[in-house]
């Protein structure tokens, strides 16, 4: 009997710890499409939307400006130059902006990357509008080969008064590696 009472818990203990696994292991999986659902109803992380188009009509408000930082990294596995060409600008909301990046492949190889945005403080995040951005798509360059990449934006005249600096960040990434696993 003491030998069938032991078993008993040994099963139970086993189903529990089963159960623990399977379920942090959901919970995993489904993490990250929570965090972004978080973020995108409280207008957290500084996630940019895609790309948007400008209405020609819109009238820049005038009487605001709003400071616009660029900064950029890269992972510390990537041998490039990747840097912003204008530092820090000021704009009126509404008003159409053109700047870029510089980007350059400094190995022996061709390489394919990918820039992933965020802004900073999160809540300018719904505000910043993007019309074209190489961070819409992957950039595959030769050996040695340097690029100017644009980025043509506007800010929403709603974006909240109390907002006065916008930092855009871009951090690069080599995503050959994850291309060759596709294929």
């Amino acid at each position: 009997m003491n030998n069938t009472l032991k078993q008993r818990n040994v099963r139970r203990l086993v189903i529990i710890l089963v159960s623990v696994a399977v379920a942090m292991f959901g919970f995993g999986y489904a993490l990250v499409p929570m965090y972004n659902t978080f973020c995108k109803v409280l207008g957290i992380n500084g996630k940019t939307g895609g790309q948007v188009n400008y209405n020609a009509a819109t009238v820049p408000d005038k009487h605001r400006w709003v400071t616009v930082q660029f900064l950029s990294t890269r992972n510390s596995e990537l041998p490039w130059a990747f840097y912003p060409v204008t530092k820090t600008i000021k704009i009126h909301p509404g008003a159409l902006t053109k700047i870029s990046y510089f980007a350059r492949n400094d190995t022996d190889h061709q390489m394919t990357v990918q820039a992933i945005p965020s802004i900073s403080p999160g809540v300018a995040a719904k505000y910043f509008k993007k019309t074209e951005c190489f961070c819409f798509r992957q950039q595959t360059f030769a050996a040695h080969q340097g690029l100017d990449m644009l980025v043509i934006f506007y800010i929403d005249k709603h974006l909240p008064k109390e907002v006065n600096t916008i930092t855009l960040s871009y951090t690069m990434f080599d995503v050959g590696q994850y291309l060759k696993k596709k294929t």
